[in-house]
């Protein structure tokens, strides 16, 4: 394996390690050591750093192209990032699942809008956003970095339902009953209109930037052309 191919793989599994590590097995401890108000800064700080890594080893690696996929596999993937994004756009309302005071109170609620299909909806996001990208079968060194970044989506919120079992107790267990870690697809259509505005905004705006930030169109603008 080429070295810029080592690289990418060890940033990838540090900047995941990391996140599982100061999550779970480690974070009494960092907590006791830097307090409740300090550790979310330095689990930033060691999150964006390893980020970092993963960014310029990514860059840093030659595309070592893959066949692809070919047009089904951009119409696929500009398919997949919708519902993601509506997913994206809806998880930053009453998610009890954020870091923020009053999660209780947010998980004791009827689950509404994008928490009808999945607790996660943000996490399953990203994991879409991996998949868009693991299916277009593009090159090694973005096959590596979804492949990372989808596992830690998804396999993170299985692990942060364990933990918010201990940290919030009863208030979590309810909120499990009422919602599902697996998205039910069929509820989709059911979030909202404003969701579904603000989701298709979001899949237009970035599917566009990709343009300027990686040079390739995707999204609706593969065919449309701007």
């Amino acid at each position: 394996m080429d070295d810029t191919l080592v690289e990418l793989v060890a940033a990838n599994v540090t900047f995941v390690g990391m996140h599982f590590v100061m999550s779970h097995p480690l974070r009494a401890t960092m907590v006791r050591i830097f307090g409740e108000k300090l550790f979310p800064a330095v689990y930033s700080l060691v999150s964006f750093a390893t980020l970092a890594w993963v960014y310029f080893a990514f860059t840093a690696t030659p595309s070592f192209d893959l066949p692809g996929s070919g047009e089904i596999g951009w119409i696929v993937a500009t398919v997949i990032m919708l519902p993601a994004m509506v997913l994206f756009a809806g998880s930053f309302a009453g998610n009890p699942a954020l870091p923020a005071p009053g999660a209780e109170k947010l998980a004791s609620k009827e689950p509404n809008g994008v928490f009808k299909v999945t607790r996660h909806p943000m996490m399953w996001a990203f994991g879409l956003w991996a998949l868009s990208h693991i299916v277009l079968f593009w090159s090694w060194r973005t096959m590596i970095t979804a492949i990372a970044m989808g596992f830690l989506a998804l396999v993170g919120a299985h692990m942060q339902d364990r933990k918010k079992e201990v940290l919030m107790g009863e208030a979590w267990g309810q909120w499990e009953a009422k919602t599902s870690y697996w998205p039910r697809w069929g509820k989709l259509f059911g979030v909202g209109a404003i969701w579904w505005i603000a989701g298709t905004v979001l899949w237009l705006g970035f599917t566009y930037g990709h343009i300027h930030a990686g040079g390739i169109p995707a999204g609706i603008w593969r065919w449309v052309g701007v």
